[in-house]
């Protein structure tokens, strides 16, 4: 299971920014969509390494040898 963190930071002029650790691709945006509503008015967004990331799923692969 992972676990998502989400850091804050406020600036002395009240900006706040935040970063998301532990999830990649648009999960973040989904993690703090309710947060930046109430936050107010986004002025821009910056996207790490991590959201370009690409979530992988193990799978199990089966051949079935009798079929050509």
């Amino acid at each position: 299971m992972k676990h998502e963190k989400i850091r804050f930071r406020i600036l002395q002029d009240g900006t706040v920014e935040e970063t998301v650790e532990g999830t990649s691709g648009d999960a973040c945006e989904r993690v703090t969509e309710e947060l930046e509503k109430r936050l107010g008015a986004l002025q821009h967004r910056v996207h790490t390494a991590d959201y370009y990331k690409q979530e992988v799923e193990d799978v199990a692969l089966q051949h079935d040898q009798n079929q050509v």
